[in-house]
């Protein structure tokens, strides 16, 4: 894992240390700290990767991503939490209400009504989805309060 060398200037550090100070987001201020730890001041030649893990709670990952967040885009960057990238719900909703539809309408021969299985399978069937759980279906089932046809 590649370190960076982060430098800050006075004017980083009073911000910082101001922050701090302040309060505020929980891992702001965190990463505040870890920030003014690895500053390359004389003061802070013994603190390692490993003494920040353990006096701040965190992870390797989480120093080296802070420093190459501050590196390589900033101070504000470095101080928030990094984008969560690929974020989508796979069940929009024209699949709820596909869902619905197929709850509410009559069970399949030699059932009294349908279960989650039953309509995941149903889905697929029809080609509404290439590939769902019964735990997605009930998730669903439970947000629109379906009662599955009874």
């Amino acid at each position: 894992m590649p370190q960076y060398i982060v430098t800050l200037s006075d004017e980083e550090i009073q911000e910082l240390s101001g922050l701090i100070r302040k309060g505020g987001k929980g891992y702001r201020i965190k990463h505040a700290q870890i920030l003014l730890k690895l500053d390359r001041k004389p003061e802070n030649k013994d603190w390692t990767y490993d003494r920040i893990k353990d006096a701040f709670g965190v992870s390797n990952g989480t120093i080296a991503g802070v420093a190459k967040r501050f590196v390589m885009e900033g101070m504000e960057s470095a101080l928030g939490r990094r984008q969560q990238q690929n974020r989508h719900h796979k069940v929009t909703g024209d699949i709820e209400a596909q869902i619905c539809a197929i709850a509410c309408s009559d069970a399949p021969e030699g059932c009294s009504s349908w279960t989650m299985q039953a309509i995941a399978d149903e889905l697929i069937r029809l080609e509404v989805v290439d590939y769902i759980t019964d735990t997605t279906v009930c998730e669903v089932m439970k947000k629109t309060n379906l009662s599955r046809g009874l």
